[in-house]
């Protein structure tokens, strides 16, 4: 059995985790650090898992095969600054710490963006992973095939709506109830931080893209989920375009290519990313679906693990979506 560790086991993207890996056969869940919670049951903050589990939350680290950090961004790093683990001990940072390639490196170890659809050979021998960004997840699995084959002639124009969970679980003036309630807003338009990772990703397999990518991120009224509607020109047929993203995603083992209509409601709860390929005149539209806590972050992170300790990407993770 493999020994697991989380790190900030009260918020959101741990509780995901925990839901999903205390039903994972070869996991042994070995301790839930949260200082703010220590000794509680863990379904006194997580109570969808009430009859579940028995576990509880501790101030105790302990030996493990791999620890997940679940802190919020920039708290990652300071941990691994004041918290020592095994050189053998492998880490998944579900922060943006380490995403960046300038910021890959915390003392002697390396870390490697996670994102299984580009960096899967790497993935499967790394000792420390990078997990992606929610909505870095959804605008790269709508453009990367572009990029792979050359074909980023022009600017990208993005436009993708979140649910409140990718806020996070501390309370704020835009997640709480009466404001996100029948409201849509505006944030960070062209300068939000997951910018960064996705372009440093286009250009690992375009690197004469000079484009910019028009990224308009919106908070949506639901809890959860995340679609991403993106466009850019395109010269090929409807049909190029198809063959070019099914041939991409041949070997994916949770994401779907289809020349159909998506909603949001075919992913939620579940790790799938769907990909909608369209053409309208000279450009190419593309939707990409995923639930932001699972595909966009804890899911991924199993998968992660299940690449670094050799196991079937999808052990665990075969959860179904729920329509109604």
């Amino acid at each position: 059995m493999i020994k697991v560790g989380i790190i900030g086991a009260a918020g959101y993207t741990a509780g995901e985790l925990i839901r999903i890996l205390i039903n994972h056969p070869d996991i042994e869940l070995t301790y839930l650090y949260s200082n703010s919670q220590a000794e509680r049951d863990i379904t006194s903050v997580h109570d969808d898992l009430l009859g579940q589990t028995d576990l509880k939350f501790s101030a105790e680290i302990k030996e493990t095969d791999v620890v997940f950090l679940c802190q919020g961004h920039g708290k990652s790093r300071e941990f691994l600054d004041h918290h020592t683990f095994n050189a053998q001990t492998k880490i998944i940072d579900l922060s943006q710490d380490f995403r960046h390639q300038t910021k890959a490196q915390w003392d002697d170890r390396t870390f490697v963006y996670g994102l299984p659809e580009l960096n899967k050979s790497k993935i499967t021998s790394a000792k420390n992973i990078a997990n992606p960004g929610c909505f870095a997840t959804a605008i790269q699995l709508a453009i990367l095939p572009l990029a792979q084959a050359g074909l980023l002639k022009d600017e990208v124009h993005v436009n993708a709506i979140t649910g409140s969970t990718g806020a996070g679980q501390a309370p704020g003036a835009t997640t709480h109830f009466s404001w996100r309630n029948n409201n849509v807003s505006i944030y960070k338009a062209f300068e939000h931080q997951h910018l960064v990772e996705i372009t440093e990703s286009v250009k690992s397999l375009q690197p004469a893209f000079d484009q910019d990518i028009n990224f308009i991120p919106v908070r949506g009224n639901f809890s959860r989920g995340i679609l991403a509607s993106v466009y850019t020109t395109f010269e090929g047929s409807a049909s190029d375009a198809l063959k070019l993203y099914q041939e991409f995603y041949a070997d994916a083992a949770f994401t779907t290519v289809t020349d159909q209509g998506i909603h949001l409601k075919q992913v939620i709860n579940t790790n799938n990313a769907l990909v909608s390929v369209e053409k309208h005149k000279n450009k190419i539209l593309i939707t990409s679906i995923i639930d932001n806590l699972l595909k966009g972050a804890s899911g991924q992170a199993v998968e992660n693990m299940n690449l670094m300790f050799g196991l079937d990407q999808s052990t665990g993770l075969k959860l179904k979506a729920n329509l109604f």
